[in-house]
């Protein structure tokens, strides 16, 4: 097969102008909803990934040179060292040749080779990736849901309203804001309030808790710069103690401003019951309508069985937009463990 595994040091811009065209075909098809695929967020994936572990990437080619497929392949190292994402786009014009599952099947073979033993892979809910995927023995793990906020649409006085009503029974907190980067001396705070995302609900997924360090959060702040996002994050602050209690964080792209992106939103459990949940997330809303004013709409993932932070949103205002679910597959590991060292020391 015509598989070509990206480098992330040369990248050819006919690679990336070839995926993103695949990528997009795709997105446009299942899910019209979410922001288009841009060259500069291909490379900053390709490059960084989400936090300075960037996937393996690989683009296949048919006769004619046309690049129709993208095959990415996910291994983290600082934790869940067992598991491996299969994320695999064929373009919708080249679907049923059989080329998507040769190329799962190298991406399988790949991750089994690198000593990983749970394989997962996504697909939109009611696409055909979920039959590809039971169809190999693939079982699901989890449900996720997209929702957005229009912006345009907010009753700023109701907001007003609820940020003073939710700041009633936060009593004792202040709200700070960080924009970009964050100062060294919050860096270790931060890094506790990230952690706390390993309290949402994973379902059935396997998946361990993820381990954070100052060096991880600096990676994510570089890869998002490399994305060419503008970062919105706003910290609940106990004012007795100066700690931290939670945060919230949104970006915005630069060579698409109108669509704004909602990343974590946690709370450390000693801080839970006075509204941390909500008020930053409210604030952070004036807080964009401020700074960010051509912003048309934040879109935010939840699992499915995410009661508490579902409720938050819909309180707020965001709708649903469309749903995904996650698959896993066990599988045992190579025969040979020499193997796996080897392949683990490769990456």
């Amino acid at each position: 097969m015509a598989l070509t595994w990206l480098d992330p040091t040369q990248l050819d811009d006919r690679d990336v102008a070839g995926a993103v065209a695949v990528l997009q075909a795709h997105r446009q098809l299942e899910a019209p909803h979410e922001p288009q695929v841009s060259p500069t967020w291909f490379r900053a994936h390709v490059i960084h990934g989400w936090d300075g572990e960037p996937p393996r990437s690989s683009v296949y080619r048919d006769d004619t040179g046309r690049i129709v497929a993208v095959l990415e392949l996910s291994l983290p190292q600082r934790d869940n060292r067992h598991m491996a994402e299969i994320e695999l786009t064929v373009d919708p014009a080249c679907r049923r040749r059989g080329i998507g599952s040769q190329l799962f099947e190298i991406g399988e073979r790949t991750a089994i080779e690198a000593g990983r033993t749970l394989l997962y892979a996504g697909s939109w809910a009611g696409q055909p990736g979920q039959r590809f995927l039971e169809q190999r023995g693939y079982t699901q793990a989890s449900a996720y849901v997209n929702r957005g906020q229009d912006l345009l649409s907010i009753d700023r006085d109701r907001l007003a309203a609820d940020i003073a009503a939710a700041a009633a029974k936060a009593e004792g907190y202040e709200l700070l804001r960080m924009p970009d980067k964050t100062p060294d001396e919050h860096l270790d705070q931060v890094v506790a309030m990230t952690a706390a995302i390993n309290d949402a609900p994973l379902d059935d997924l396997k998946m361990e808790d993820e381990v954070f360090s100052p060096e991880r959060i600096r990676a994510f702040e570089a890869a998002q710069s490399a994305y060419g996002r503008r970062m919105y994050r706003l910290v609940a602050r106990h004012m007795a103690t100066g700690e931290f209690a939670g945060h919230t964080i949104v970006s915005v792209q630069e060579d698409r401003p109108w669509q704004g992106d909602q990343f974590d939103t946690s709370v450390l459990r000693a801080h839970r019951g006075h509204r941390l949940g909500l008020l930053p997330k409210a604030a952070m809303l004036q807080w964009l309508i401020e700074e960010e004013p051509q912003l048309r709409s934040v879109q935010t993932w939840n699992a499915k069985s995410n009661a508490h932070m579902i409720g938050v949103n819909e309180e707020l205002g965001y709708r649903v937009l469309g749903e995904a679910v996650g698959y896993q597959r066990e599988v045992a590991p190579p025969a040979s463990s020499g193997a796996a060292e080897s392949a683990g020391q490769a990456e």
